[in-house]
């Protein structure tokens, strides 16, 4: 049985939805093999309200977030990272700090639910969809052999469940 917990963070420009909303999805389904944490390149001055709401409906307990500067994660002391997931394209373009622990990295995009504009129910609905693709890419990654993989299989592996 492997007991190694994997540190990963998710990485976003503001670090006030997509990114946090990640974070909190894979600490939740996660737990005991996985730590999760995000930031942001321009970390914003907070949480999206309906990153929370969201994170609420998914049962997972929303105190605690805040928005990061994802040079947290490249100072002395910081947690040895295992992954980093970009999780929206202008992050993913941008020249990243130095991660502790050479970790595996991969893209895994997905559309900005905090730009779109409509109603609170129209927007809910989009930070809901936001929600389950994260999930499910998280519940993908959660599903692979990682102490039975090799570090080549498991980078192809991560890489392809952003396009998923």
């Amino acid at each position: 049985m492997n007991d190694k917990v994997y540190n990963v963070l998710f990485v976003c420009t503001h670090n006030s939805a997509r990114s946090i909303m990640a974070e909190g999805i894979l600490n939740s389904l996660g737990r005991g093999q996985f730590k999760a944490f995000s930031a942001g390149s321009h970390p914003g001055t907070s949480v999206n309200p309906f990153a929370l709401k969201t994170l609420s409906a998914l049962h997972i307990p929303t105190d605690g977030y805040r928005s990061k500067d994802w040079d947290e994660f490249a100072r002395p002391g910081a947690p040895e990272l295992d992954f980093v997931f970009t999780v929206c394209d202008k992050a993913a373009g941008e020249v990243c700090p130095v991660w502790p622990g050479q970790p595996m990295t991969a893209h895994w995009g997905v559309a900005d639910p905090a730009a779109f504009e409509g109603t609170d129910e129209q927007k809910a609905k989009v930070f809901w969809d936001t929600a389950v693709v994260l999930k499910r890419r998280i519940e993908l990654m959660l599903a692979l052999p990682l102490a039975s993989l090799d570090k080549m299989a498991i980078q192809r592996e991560i890489r392809d469940i952003g396009s998923r």
